[in-house]
């Protein structure tokens, strides 16, 4: 039997890569390909910082267009009859006397308001925040509150004939108030007054 021969071993020289490649052309193409994967990725990266730049700055015009925001502003004896005002804010505005006559106020917040002698007959203010509002004398004829939150606002004198609350938040003792001088019926809902803050 024959004894084998021995083998020699040869080592590589190794590089933080790997083996290091004896063929230069090997390394070359290898260079290329990174540099290629790095070009990629910052054309990559300046195309999503331009969507995002466009993006962001139609945002701003968009909600300008939509949303009106007159918070703590003097709006007293003001038209804004027959206006889309959804989203609208007009918190802590003093708005006495204010004509609201058939506009969209769904959605908007007029938390703190003073809209005592407003003209809401008609108006849309359902899903809308109107709590703490001061809306003695107003006129609310058939205007629709359906799921508004109108917690601690007063209504002292409040005309609310075909106004519709379903859903509304209200304060137990304003509804009881309310109860009183409730009637007519919504011409848009088709919902008694009495019936939408459930008097007895």
């Amino acid at each position: 039997m024959k004894t084998p021969k021995s083998v020699t071993s040869y080592q590589l020289p190794v590089t933080r890569y790997g083996i290091k490649d004896l063929n230069p052309l090997f390394v070359k193409n290898k260079q290329k390909d990174r540099s290629f994967i790095r070009r990629l990725l910052s054309i990559l990266l300046v195309l999503l910082l331009a969507v995002l730049w466009v993006l962001l700055d139609a945002r701003p015009a968009l909600a300008q267009r939509t949303k009106i925001n007159y918070s703590y502003a003097q709006l007293e004896d003001k038209d804004f009859s027959h206006q889309d005002l959804v989203g609208s804010v007009f918190a802590a505005a003093n708005m006495k006397g204010i004509n609201f006559e058939s506009s969209d106020l769904s959605n908007s917040i007029l938390t703190e308001g003073v809209l005592l002698g407003a003209n809401l007959t008609n108006a849309n203010l359902s899903n809308a925040l109107i709590d703490r509002v001061t809306l003695d004398f107003a006129d609310l004829t058939n205007a629709i509150f359906v799921d508004a939150i109108a917690t601690r606002t007063r209504f002292y004198d409040t005309k609310i004939e075909g106004a519709d609350f379903s859903g509304a938040v209200l304060d137990r003792y304003q509804v009881n108030l309310l109860c009183d001088r409730a009637e007519g019926i919504n011409p848009v809902t088709g919902v008694s007054t009495k019936d939408s803050l459930g008097c007895q």
